[in-house]
């Protein structure tokens, strides 16, 4: 970024687990940005965080602070699309936290109306910018194990009971694990091989007494391979994270990228080997030689998600193209729509869908 040019100034709509501990922390930490403003309802937590931000109580509120240009969602998923719409029509470029909204019939008038207005439009799949899919978008790059048969992804947690009062975890609209950790599961496989041609889905409820989503796997179908996305809430051990299976070898990666558990430690991502992890969690590289199979660890890449942010920075003064951009985060929302179709119908379906072609 040039010296010469102003701090943008934002916003931050949400002080609840999106907002405290992901969004704020590395908004703080990208230089060339500047929180100004938090929207928190009720409480004080925000006030106590960062004494020196202004705190207000609605998103009115902030909207009369003629200094934030640039606003973050970080609410609920079903307010995503009006707060989106507000901030938009009122001239704010616009960061929404994934998933961009709890329908495609949501998201796409936003990508029209950010179109109309001149305004940025992305949302927050900062997990492009995990260690682990990194290094996969590295080995890809350079051929390591041939042309590529299948790429399999897990995102799990262990959380054996519902929590009721979690919006996550009730029967709703973009609501359920499908829609909260599949979207980075989605978001990184089209990533790494574009669009699918079609996708079979088997969604359900694992947990007694689950009203929402809580286990899935998905496949997209793409020519010569495949991409399988699994993910549950019932899943006890430090598993299996990633396999890239190719003509020429297999890249296994177990346990997740740092980034996440040190944020939710209260940790504020600083210098270059925030994101780096420990020799121990590298993953493994198998090899088909004429000699036999040739094992290496391989170094993680070290993940950044203020990396996420500079771009958005840059793109703001108009330094750089965004990453993440708005109409790749509506494609995510249909396949997870078609997901839901497949898992309810049974079948397979095809991208992109009934009346989309």
């Amino acid at each position: 970024m040039s010296v010469t040019q102003d701090a943008v100034h934002v916003g931050l709509v949400g002080f609840g687990p999106a907002g405290r501990v992901f969004h704020a922390p590395v908004i703080g930490a990208v230089p060339g940005l500047r929180l100004s403003a938090i929207v928190q309802r009720t409480g004080d937590d925000a006030a106590r965080a960062y004494p020196d931000v202004t705190v207000v109580r609605s998103l009115n509120d902030l909207l009369d602070l003629a200094d934030v240009t640039l606003v973050v969602v970080a609410t609920p998923t079903l307010s995503h699309a009006d707060l989106a719409r507000r901030c938009l029509e009122a001239g704010r470029d616009v960061v929404i936290d994934k998933p961009f909204a709890a329908t495609s019939a949501e998201a796409a008038p936003l990508v029209d109306l950010a179109e109309r207005t001149g305004r940025l439009l992305s949302v927050f799949h900062n997990r492009r910018w995990d260690g682990d899919f990194l290094t996969v978008q590295r080995l890809l790059g350079r051929g390591a194990c041939g042309r590529p048969l299948l790429f399999e992804t897990h995102f799990d947690r262990y959380r054996p009971r519902r929590n009721p009062d979690a919006w996550r975890e009730r029967p709703q609209p973009g609501s359920g694990i499908l829609f909260d950790l599949g979207s980075h599961l989605v978001d990184q496989a089209v990533t790494l091989f574009g669009l699918p041609d079609a996708i079979t889905a088997d969604v359900r409820r694992e947990r007694d007494g689950a009203v929402a989503d809580d286990g899935f796997d998905v496949t997209l179908h793409y020519p010569r391979m495949r991409a399988l996305l699994r993910s549950s809430m019932l899943a006890c051990d430090n598993g299996l994270r990633m396999v890239l299976r190719g003509t020429e070898g297999t890249y296994v990666k177990h346990g997740l990228d740092p980034q996440e558990e040190r944020l939710a430690r209260g940790e504020t991502p600083v210098g270059p080997d925030w994101g780096r992890e420990a020799p121990e969690h590298w993953g493994q590289l198998t090899l088909a030689t004429n000699d036999g199979l040739l094992r290496e660890r391989v170094e993680t890449e070290a993940g950044d998600y203020r990396r996420y942010y500079e771009n958005v920075r840059d793109c703001v003064h108009g330094n750089a193209a965004l990453d993440v951009t708005a109409h790749q985060a509506l494609d995510v929302i249909r396949l997870l729509e078609l997901a839901l179709e497949s898992s309810r119908l049974g079948r397979t379906v095809a991208w992109p869908g009934p009346g989309r072609a």
